[in-house]
């Protein structure tokens, strides 16, 4: 069913209480894939997520040769894995929008025999490629960039990725270093990893590591700057539980700190993988409740939210949710560490920045973040840069405040399409068990 746009979000007559249960990780899915797609054997991943960044995974997966059986009711996937060697001809890769496909599948496609091009759409394509370019070349990879130097579309003849020592910078994405990572135990040398300077979004890469271990990978850091990948092939996994999405926990969290709550979510406790869970520990220094049982994590509003200094280089997807709190917080909020966001979807700091200052809120951007001053929000269309997390945190505080609209709405659909489900399900008085599909 087709959505207005702009969407109207209509305020909440009553704080939402209740338990949550989430589609999968978008991160964890698209890791498991590649380990899956790489591995002897025929994997089983449970509770993967149905979503567009998701399926560019899938159908690049399928482009390089690789069986995957989808059951999307089911959340199941079950892949059929090519023992390292991709063996696909003359194949063309489509990305989508999806940084974790382009810059994951790039090294993948250089291995086994043939040709093939990694492309996308027109704004993966004006996002920053040339560290994952760069390293795969000094690998032994022939590439040759089809258009702009550093950028997609890329032409690779595959076979040529052998292995070795490679150093890469760590400020600009984290999915670099995952990205060869995750394709080194089909390497025949091996891979050494030497990161140069401080790795934005390190809890991203802890779960690259964690994932490979999973399917047989042993991956070991001699020192802060190094990784060593062994060439010891990828073993498939009978049936590879994906946890739910930290990242869609957070608007979840914000909700509740905004507006009140309890709200649950199931399956998030203290053995995820994914470092995005933070924020709702982040959310208790600003004044709200959070209570971390063993398999669920519960954020409840206080009614009192203050402003906070913060460097969220490692969590950086909750930049745009974090602003939004903070305009109903008491004192401003400074946001810092994440320069490099600038090269995401959108440059997410001039546009929280932007849409801030639409909605009438006092906002400065810096080099490497931003300061929010809380403040009555008048009614506005945002404008979401065909960026999911765009719509969805600002969303948020059309939930409290009358006459904020969704520009684009449907582009949540690149992580979280059932977003919108979700947020409508909050309007059930009383508590309840909220389950979203993807």
């Amino acid at each position: 069913m087709a959505l207005p746009d702009p969407l109207l979000i209509e305020p909440l007559a009553q704080p939402p209480e209740g338990v949550v249960h989430l589609p999968g990780s978008k991160s964890i899915t698209n890791r498991a894939l590649v380990c899956a797609a790489l591995a002897s054997g025929t994997s089983v991943l449970d509770g993967a997520l149905e979503a567009d960044d998701t399926l560019a995974m899938v159908e690049g997966l399928r482009q390089l040769g690789v069986e995957i059986a989808s059951d999307w009711p089911a959340a199941r996937l079950t892949v059929a894995g090519v023992a390292g060697q991709p063996v696909a001809d003359a194949a063309i890769v489509d990305a989508r929008l999806s940084g974790t496909t382009s810059r994951f599948l790039l090294p993948v496609a250089a291995l086994g025999e043939g040709h093939r091009r990694v492309d996308g759409a027109n704004g993966l394509r004006e996002r920053p490629m040339g560290d994952i370019i760069d390293a795969v070349r000094a690998l032994g990879g022939e590439l040759r960039e089809v258009g702009a130097p550093g950028h997609l579309p890329v032409d690779i003849a595959a076979g040529t990725l052998a292995g070795g020592e490679v150093r890469i910078r760590g400020a600009v994405s984290s999915q670099f270093l995952s990205g060869l990572l995750l394709s080194g135990p089909a390497m025949r040398t091996g891979l050494v990893v030497h990161v140069d300077g401080p790795l934005v979004s390190e809890p991203y890469v802890a779960m690259t590591v964690a994932v490979m271990a999973a399917f047989g990978a042993w991956v070991e850091r001699p020192d802060e700057q190094t990784w060593v990948v062994a060439p010891k092939a990828y073993v498939a996994v009978p049936t590879y539980p994906i946890e739910p999405d930290a990242s869609a926990a957070s608007y979840v969290f914000a909700a509740a700190a905004i507006l009140g709550g309890p709200l649950t979510v199931a399956g998030l406790g203290p053995d995820s993988l994914q470092g995005d869970l933070g924020f709702a520990d982040l959310l208790g220094e600003m004044g709200a409740a959070v209570v971390h049982g063993p398999d669920s994590t519960t954020v409840t509003g206080t009614g009192t939210l203050r402003g906070i200094d913060v460097d969220l280089r490692d969590l950086s997807d909750m930049a745009q949710t974090l602003a939004v709190v903070a305009v109903f917080a008491e004192g401003p909020t400074r946001v810092r560490g994440i320069g490099f966001i600038r090269g995401k979807e959108t440059d997410r700091i001039a546009a929280v920045v932007t849409e801030l200052r639409r909605l009438g809120i006092a906002a400065e951007e810096e080099p490497d973040g931003f300061v929010v001053h809380p403040g009555p929000i008048r009614g506005a269309t945002v404008a979401t840069y065909d960026d999911h997390r765009m719509a969805m945190s600002f969303a948020l505080a059309g939930l409290r405040t009358p006459g904020v609209r969704i520009a684009d709405p449907g582009c949540v659909a690149k992580t979280f399409p059932g977003y919108w489900a979700l947020l409508e399900a909050f309007r059930r008085p009383g508590p309840g068990t909220m389950v979203t599909g993807s």
